[in-house]
């Protein structure tokens, strides 16, 4: 799996959890009118939840950030040590794509 894909699938989810988090929020807002104690204390608890999920949430995304970021470094540094064996890489890259492209 390339690089690309894995950073696109880790922001698929930091989207699923985000999505996931607000919904739960709603909820929680929703049930504010019932007055029981138990349900006091159950949305105390979700509310105390969801800060720390979103708290780890933000540390996932600066993670997931600077991991892409030490990624386009060294490809960049790569390319820049190595710039006659990137072309011919992507030149064979290129060349695959077309012939699998050009059986179509």
């Amino acid at each position: 799996m390339s690089t690309a894909a894995i950073a696109k699938e880790k922001e698929q989810l930091l989207d699923d959890v985000r999505q996931v988090l607000a919904s739960t929020e709603e909820l929680l807002n929703a049930t504010i009118d019932d007055g029981s104690q138990q349900s006091k204390e159950l949305r105390k608890r979700l509310a105390d939840k969801l800060t720390v999920a979103k708290a780890k949430l933000v540390e996932a995304e600066q993670v997931v950030v600077g991991k892409a970021k030490e990624a386009v470094k060294a490809t960049d540094q790569y390319v820049h040590e190595n710039p006659w064996k990137s072309i011919s890489i992507a030149a064979g890259v290129g060349f695959l794509l077309g012939m699998l492209v050009s059986r179509r």
